[in-house]
Order: structure tokens, then C-alpha cells, then sequence
């Protein structure tokens, strides 16, 4: 029987796994932890979330909410896995992560097409059918095998964690439960500042003593959609308050009014005893973390039980280095396939797709039939679109987005009207393509 390495176990590498054995396909999946630990993990678990515990919205009027929409018709079996662990946070789709790791990790270890092996990989077996999911956190010792490969220079930069409160150490008044335009089930704890709060808040905050970058980190590119807190403060005072602490679609029950600003928490796990501080990633000290996120009067007794913190990510130039499918441009290896975000996609739900995708691909070659990609209509195909065509030498990580999307056929004026009218058509065209395109078990045997 044919037999495909992945190495990586996170969200691409379990999907891509999950998605071979779902198609006949026996796969070992390399995993070196415990084995070789890396800066942000906590545990050994499979698919470990170690920033936020977000998938982002459900709705399918939002971008992530289509791609859902999408991995639901493709059959992903980690959407599955985070449904059945998710806690409520309004109309996203946030779970509890260590039951979410959990789930993923049985189903991995349940699957008999599945070989797990606690070792770090350090060279690519070229003659072997390969998918690479290694994510942002990739060794060393195998960011240099891949360069050495593909002959194209990674690039890093540094991704950030938001701190996670205790909600019992919460100072009582000081903050209400609601989801913004009252969407949801009040699952979002709002921290309001007033104008003079917000003003000591920044001040504090650009004040704040950060852990140093070494020498070699002095270069550093951050990813625009996860910008350290304090770096978003330098590009002005009113920065957060119309980024992640708007206060739009709130309205505070003591004063009625709209607060100035507003810190929100989002539900960490599914017994609401552990709340993660949104958009508050950062590189503060530890002990800054507390005086600066203390000055929030519903946080000034706050118990952290983790800590803010920046981690190197590495992705490749996807432009450059890849094909369509994830393979080497170059066409010499057509065997070996990257996936999730060292390809280039930012974000829980496009690494998901990013391995799914993969892992349908390593069936097709498995079986000797050619790769395959959505169509350019859907979400899915629009974001495969963007990594290929991308601009190389300025090219970051991408999220999904409406912005990816080709026009419709017929203009609509009407902004919510047109993305409703895109959403449908990418639904109706993965819906198509799903059936039609689907590996065959009879191909991969």
C-alpha cells in the first residue's frame, strides 16, 4: 500500500493525515514533540492551539465564515473537532483548547491508516511522497534541509500571543457581559476606559519595558493582522481604539453611554474560568504585563495565568518557491508538497484548508492522477489564487478574505448585498467541485 510522510502535527499535518486515511491512504506523521520543544507550545498534544482559541466567525456573510462553509463540504475533519469542543463566543467559533487538542489527538491515535512517530525530521526523503506542514514554529534543523531544497531563502518574522486572566480575579462592576451589536449570547466580558483611562493606558504601555530581540532578530517583520500591542501604539494614540479596543456596537449599562474604549475578553475554555485579552499580543516582560494591563480598572487585580509572549514565525516565498499545489516550482520534486501556514496562509481555518487540500493531492499522486485546486470563485481557490500570484518581493502571510474574491458576474452596489451574492456563489462552486473532485479510493489503492 502507498504510504505518505507528513511531517508537522498541527492543524495541517493532523487534516492532511485524517484526509489520506479517509481515502485509503496510510500515512506516519512526524511529531517532535515532546521530543524537541518549541517556544510557544505547553503540551505534546496533537494540533495544539498556542495563540488564540478563536476560529473566527461562523457567520457566512464574513470571510471565515464561507471557508467554513467550504471545509464543512469538503469533509474536514478538524471543523468537526472544533465544533464539537467549541465555547461560546458569539457568532465566532471558539473552542476550549485543550479539549480541542485533545479531540484531534484520539482521532489521530484511533485511525488505523495513521502511524504517529515522536521524532524530529531533519532531512526530506525526495523519492517519497511528502507533505511538509511544520507551521510557523519549524526547526532549525529542517528550515535548513528546505532552504538547501528549494533553493529559495525563508523569511521570518514574529507572531504574538495575548495574555490569558483568571475571570474570578476580574475587579466585580468594573467590566458587563455582551457581544457586540448584541450578537451572541453575551460572551465577550467588556473592560471599558474613559478618556483619562485610555490616556494612562497608552502611556503605560509605550513606557513598557520589552524583552529584547537578539542580534539576529533585529530585522524584524511583524504580520499586520497580529501586531504586537505596543507596536500598534507607536502608530498613534488613537490606534487601538479603533483597532482591537473600538468600542463600537457597545453600550455601557452603568453610564448608557458608549465607553471611550473597551478591552474586550473572550472565553477561554468551555467552564468560562479562563478569558483571553483580545488583540493583546505582546512582548512586554511579565511583570510589565501586569502594571500595564492593571492600569484597565476590571484587570487591576487580575490573575495572569499565561503570559503575553512573541515567537519567531517562518514561512516560505510562495511566489517563488511553489507551485500552485504547494509542490517546488522548480517541478523537480513532484512528490513533495508544503502545507498550512509555512505556505503562506495566516490563520486556524486556512491552515486546516491549506492541509486538507494537501492531503487530497498526496491521494490523487498517490494514485497516479494529477493534482488538483477549488475553483477561483470559492474562498479556498481565491486564497490558492493570491499565493501563486502574489507580489514575491513584498509578499506576507494571508488571511481570508472578501478582497481575494473575483467580481461577480453583475455589479451590486449594495456592500453586504455583494459579499452575500460572492458567499453564495464560492458555497454553490466548492459545493460542485466537492463532488466532482474528491479523491478516489479506487485511484489510491
Amino acid at each position: 500500500m502507498k504510504r505518505v510522510i507528513i511531517i508537522g502535527g498541527g492543524l495541517a499535518g493532523t487534516e492532511a493525515a485524517l484526509q489520506c486515511a479517509r481515502f485509503g491512504v496510510s500515512s506516519t506523521l512526524y511529531e517532535m514533540r515532546p521530543v524537541v520543544a518549541t517556544p510557544a507550545h505547553q503540551t505534546d498534544l496533537l494540533a495544539e492551539l498556542v495563540c488564540s482559541n478563536s476560529f473566527k466567525s461562523l457567520d457566512v456573510e464574513t470571510a471565515h465564515g464561507v471557508l467554513k462553509a467550504e471545509l464543512e463540504q469538503l469533509g474536514s475533519r478538524l471543523l468537526a473537532a472544533a465544533l464539537q469542543t467549541k465555547v461560546p463566543a458569539g457568532t465566532a467559533l471558539g473552542v476550549d483548547r485543550v479539549r480541542f487538542a485533545d479531540r484531534v489527538t484520539r482521532l489521530i491515535e484511533a485511525e488505523p491508516l495513521v502511524s504517529v512517530e515522536r521524532e524530529e525530521r531533519t532531512t526530506l526523503d525526495l523519492d517519497q511522497l511528502t507533505i511538509v506542514a511544520t507551521g510557523p514554529l519549524t526547526s532549525d534543523n529542517l528550515a535548513c534541509e528546505i532552504e538547501r531544497t528549494l533553493g529559495a531563502g525563508n523569511l521570518a518574522f514574529f507572531d504574538a500571543i495575548s495574555p490569558i486572566v483568571s475571570r474570578g480575579s476580574l475587579v466585580p462592576g468594573r467590566y458587563w457581559a455582551a457581544s457586540r451589536y448584541g450578537k451572541g449570547d453575551d460572551d465577550y466580558l467588556n473592560c471599558p476606559l474613559t478618556e483619562a483611562e485610555y490616556a494612562a493606558f497608552i502611556d503605560a504601555l509605550l513606557n513598557a519595558e520589552l524583552y529584547p530581540l537578539k542580534e539576529f532578530e533585529h530585522d524584524v517583520m511583524f504580520f499586520e493582522g497580529c501586531l504586537p500591542i505596543e507596536e500598534m501604539a507607536r502608530r498613534g494614540p488613537d490606534t487601538l481604539r479603533f483597532g482591537p479596543f473600538k468600542p463600537v456596537g457597545l453600550t455601557d449599562p452603568v453610564t448608557a453611554r458608549r465607553p471611550h474604549a473597551v478591552l474586550q475578553l473572550r472565553r477561554e475554555n468551555r467552564q468560562g474560568t479562563m478569558y483571553n485579552l483580545v488583540g493583546c499580543q505582546t512582548r512586554m516582560k511579565y511583570g510589565e504585563q501586569k502594571r500595564v494591563f492593571g492600569v484597565v480598572p476590571a484587570l487591576s487585580q487580575a490573575e495572569f495565568l499565561r503570559h503575553g509572549q512573541v515567537h519567531r514565525n517562518t514561512f516560505l516565498q510562495h511566489p517563488v518557491a511553489l507551485d500552485p499545489y504547494g509542490r517546488p516550482a522548480n517541478e523537480t520534486w513532484p512528490r513533495l508538497f508544503f502545507a498550512g501556514q509555512l505556505t503562506g496562509v495566516e490563520g486556524y481555518v486556512e491552515s486546516i484548508l491549506s492541509g486538507l487540500l494537501a492531503g487530497w493531492n498526496a491521494v490523487r499522486v498517490a494514485g497516479g492522477a494529477s493534482p488538483e485546486l477549488p475553483p477561483r470563485e470559492t474562498m479556498a481557490g481565491s486564497l490558492a489564487h493570491y499565493l501563486q500570484t502574489a507580489d514575491p518581493t513584498n509578499f506576507q502571510p494571508m488571511n481570508a478574505n472578501f478582497g481575494l474574491l473575483p467580481p461577480l458576474e453583475h455589479r451590486v452596489r449594495d456592500k453586504r448585498a455583494r459579499r452575500r451574492a460572492q458567499a453564495a456563489r464560492a458555497i454553490d462552486r466548492m459545493g460542485q467541485w466537492s463532488v466532482a473532485a474528491a479523491p478516489s479510493l479506487v485511484e489510491a489503492a
